[in-house]
């Protein structure tokens, strides 16, 4: 069956006005079919999908001004599918549930950034360590703040200990490079971090932080995110505090050290607190009984 031309009588005299074809009934909604499954990704789909979701009010206060100018029934079904996707795109692009894949052991996202090390400008590029050291890649709020000296400058003291274990120590934040030198200009006991054994690297652009997952939208800064990545290039391990939680030298180091572990001896794994030089365990049923037995 042909469908109907559009009547000229319906098209607008006013250029400003878009068309926009009569919106389905609410109706319309509940004979959208999504899979049942309670573990289906499009089940905060089919919550959404009604005419009072916040996601969709825009849509249906358009439709309710019914300003049809021109109409067929072709028009009306391109039109209301393409405007369906593109409010979709907002739920699944834009809510927190949106679906992402862990960064852990996946290879880490790579950049080139400027950074101050040594009191001087530099380019620091994350792939050039591939095949050669680990990474400890860290990040933090700010410069000129409260908590971040404090870490900065324990991984600085302690960075001959992890020099030991092939590993490279890489520091973060949103700052410019001119911010981090006239921090390392400024001396700790008035709160500045001195010379640093590593450098500290600007994200002014905020990729960085953003590719790692530990922006703070709202604020423009990062978490405490602190990543491992192994000579491959492969993140081995991640944590996030929140902005007034410190993190932990010793613990960075022992995870960093059991990572290095199971690396060399694949056929076996770390318990809770392995230190080197204590008993690992074997990831087997009747094997591993010699750990157990033993404790």
């Amino acid at each position: 069956m042909a469908s109907s031309a559009p009547s000229a009588s319906l098209i607008s005299s006013n250029p400003n006005i878009l068309f926009s074809p009569k919106f389905p009934s609410s109706s319309s909604f509940s004979s959208l079919s999504f899979p049942n499954s309670s573990n289906s990704i499009f089940k905060p789909l089919r919550t959404s999908l009604n005419p009072s979701s916040p996601a969709l009010k825009p849509l249906v206060a358009r439709a309710s001004n019914n300003m049809v100018i021109l109409h067929s029934s072709s028009f009306e079904v391109v039109s209301f599918v393409l405007e369906f996707l593109f409010v979709c795109g907002r739920i699944f692009f834009c809510k927190p549930w949106q679906l992402e894949l862990p960064l852990v052991g996946n290879t880490a996202p790579d950049f080139e950034a400027e950074a101050v090390f040594d009191q001087e400008f530099i380019k620091v590029k994350l792939s050039e360590y591939i095949g050669k050291k680990y990474v400890i890649l860290f990040f933090y709020p700010l410069d000129f703040t409260f908590v971040c000296p404090t870490e900065i400058t324990a991984f600085s003291d302690r960075h001959a200990e992890f020099e030991e274990l092939n590993t490279e120590i890489l520091g973060v934040s949103v700052d410019s490079v001119f911010s981090h030198l006239a921090w390392v200009q400024t001396d700790r006991k008035s709160g500045g971090l001195g010379d640093l054994k590593y450098p500290l690297i600007s994200d002014v652009t905020k990729s960085i932080s953003k590719s790692y997952g530990v922006l703070i939208p709202d604020q423009g800064i990062a978490l405490r995110g602190l990543f491992i990545i192994d000579k491959e290039g492969v993140i081995q391990h991640s944590t996030i505090n929140n902005l007034a939680i410190g993190r932990s030298v010793d613990e960075t180091k022992r995870t960093l050290q059991a990572l290095q572990y199971v690396q060399e001896n694949p056929d076996e794994v770390c318990p809770a607190g392995w230190k080197p030089g204590e008993k690992s365990m074997k990831p087997d049923p009747k094997l591993s009984k010699e750990y157990f037995s033993a404790i």
